[in-house]
């Protein structure tokens, strides 16, 4: 294991697209001894050459940014035009239409291009192998090729393409499945194994450093990961309350709501398997939501941002791990700091 990990504290802030991952969340984490991590996905080349030059101004500590990689899946255009005539009436109460069913061209090349000029500590991707030519130029400015992995398969295949270390992604994450290919059979999005299974399973498959991920809320959490062989936890839920995230006000709320019983698995809202809180469109849609990113996800976009700034949490993706009812609202640092503290008495 020659890579090591660039952090004083065995602790990653997981890269939460869509709103919840800011430039201050990273550097907070780094700042306080972790590894803070910016999600690159969804954003056009100019915005995350902002986000990535704030983060610089904010600190001089080591960070990561996330890719998510084109995806592989065509989508069917009758399924697609289907989703998004039921989707219609929905729409409709928020005075807004559902989004085309093709989504724009992606700027992969560019973004690539973007986070390659401010020399991050780490690249990590998701929704695919990370390549041996990105992941040369990943090396070529001294940074760390992370890949993300579901399984034993992705994890060999990750390896063989050069990854220096792996983000092993167990059934108790929250937000999108880092599957790399997405079955449309398996509505769980592969073999969902738990993450102390998988991570027994891959440690013994692979000899690269490994980032256990899925579930871990605590310093327990934490140890628990280490001590079946990760160097890392990485943590995205507990997180999504911190003072600097920029998860929504309708977000936020849901998480303290004991209202809500369980999170659950679902392609409603995006086109891939992704676990969240199960609020009323999940119910109504898991079902029928036909497999497709990001052309699902360009459908939903103008009906979840409608919906959030209505204040309605029934409507929007509530992205949550399995560990959801354990998170606390407060600066990360004092998050992390927390983490650390139950590590010692773990």
């Amino acid at each position: 294991m020659t890579a090591v990990f660039p952090a004083r504290l065995p602790v990653v802030c997981a890269p939460m697209a869509g709103g919840p991952s800011t430039p201050a969340l990273t550097a907070a984490v780094s700042d306080a001894g972790g590894l803070g991590f910016l999600a690159g996905a969804l954003l056009s080349p100019e915005a995350l050459d902002g986000r990535l030059s704030e983060i610089e101004s904010l600190t001089s500590a080591p960070y990561g940014v996330n890719l998510f990689l084109p995806s592989a899946h065509i989508a069917v255009a009758d399924e697609m035009e289907s989703y998004r005539a039921a989707l219609a009436p929905i729409a409709a109460e928020f005075g807004v239409e559902p989004g085309p069913a093709t989504p724009g061209p992606d700027d992969i090349d560019a973004v690539i291009d973007v986070v390659l000029a401010h020399r991050p500590a780490a690249v990590s991707v998701t929704f695919g192998r990370p390549g041996a030519e990105l992941t040369a130029r990943v090396h070529e400015i001294g940074a760390l090729m992370i890949g993300t992995v579901t399984s034993v398969d992705e994890a060999r295949e990750a390896v063989e393409d050069g990854a220096d270390m792996l983000v092993v992604q167990g059934s108790e994450a929250g937000g999108h499945r880092g599957v790399f290919t997405d079955d449309a059979s398996s509505p769980r999005g592969g073999d969902a194994m738990s993450l102390p299974s998988l991570l027994l399973a891959v440690g013994l498959s692979v000899d690269v450093p490994l980032i256990a991920a899925g579930g871990i809320m605590d310093g327990s959490g934490v140890v628990a990961a280490l001590g079946l062989g990760a160097v890392a936890a990485q943590m995205g839920t507990a997180f999504l309350c911190s003072d600097e995230a920029g998860t929504s006000a309708v977000h936020r709320a849901a998480l303290l709501d004991r209202r809500y019983r369980r999170t659950v698995v679902t392609r409603a809202f995006s086109g891939r398997p992704a676990r969240g809180l199960e609020n009323e469109f999940a119910a109504q849609f898991t079902a029928s939501a036909p497999a497709g990113y990001p052309d699902v996800n360009a459908i939903t976009g103008p009906i979840r941002t409608a919906a959030t700034a209505a204040g309605r949490a029934d409507v929007p993706n509530l992205w949550a791990g399995t560990g959801w009812r354990s998170v606390t609202a407060a600066p990360a640092a004092d998050i992390v700091a927390r983490i650390v503290a139950e590590m010692e008495t773990a």
